[in-house]
């Protein structure tokens, strides 16, 4: 298994006490799409997380990241969506009272949160951030999310993936 494909499941396994099966693809599964294809399921189970950066409106709400790399004063917030939907960033910045949400730099991503783009899982972050979870999920019995690399996944039951991720169901799609 690769490195930090086992490093997240170690990270699950201390954090949260469960045994969660990674399952890795040669193809890669950075896309919805692709993890999809690779799973054999629909791209609606496919649970992405998306870190967004928030600024203005109410900064002190929800903590999470907020000046974690010390010289912005902008906060992160997670977004776990069904592949197929877009998230909305207005609703993602008035949801969690800010004047601006964009999507979170690359680098600050990887720095504060642990994980890159393509592979960020939805739980074992570095730092706690505030996380909302697309309703859309809970119509399948299992969804599958990022296991730290582009081409590993593992399989979890959506109702227990909010809980874990300690996130707030909440629609923020287009």
């Amino acid at each position: 298994m690769d490195e930090r494909a086992a490093e997240f499941a170690a990270r699950a396994r201390d954090r949260y006490g469960v045994d969660l099966d990674v399952l890795e693809f040669d193809a890669g599964t950075e896309t919805a799409a692709s993890a999809a294809d690779a799973v054999g399921c629909d791209t609606a189970a496919i649970a992405s997380t998306i870190v967004v950066s928030l600024s203005g409106g109410d900064t002190g709400a929800d903590g999470g990241g907020g000046s974690a790399d010390g010289d912005t004063g902008d906060r992160l917030v997670a977004a776990i969506t069904s592949g197929a939907n877009r998230l909305d960033l207005d609703a993602v910045a008035a949801h969690f009272g800010a004047a601006e949400a964009t999507m979170a730099d690359p680098v600050r991503i990887r720095e504060t949160v642990g994980w890159s783009i393509g592979g960020v899982p939805p739980l074992c972050h570095d730092v706690a951030l505030p996380t909302a979870f697309d309703p859309t999920l809970a119509g399948y019995d299992t969804v599958y999310g990022a296991a730290g690399t582009p081409s590993a996944v593992f399989a979890v039951d959506p109702e227990r993936l909010a809980a874990l991720a300690d996130a707030t169901t909440v629609d923020l799609t287009e």
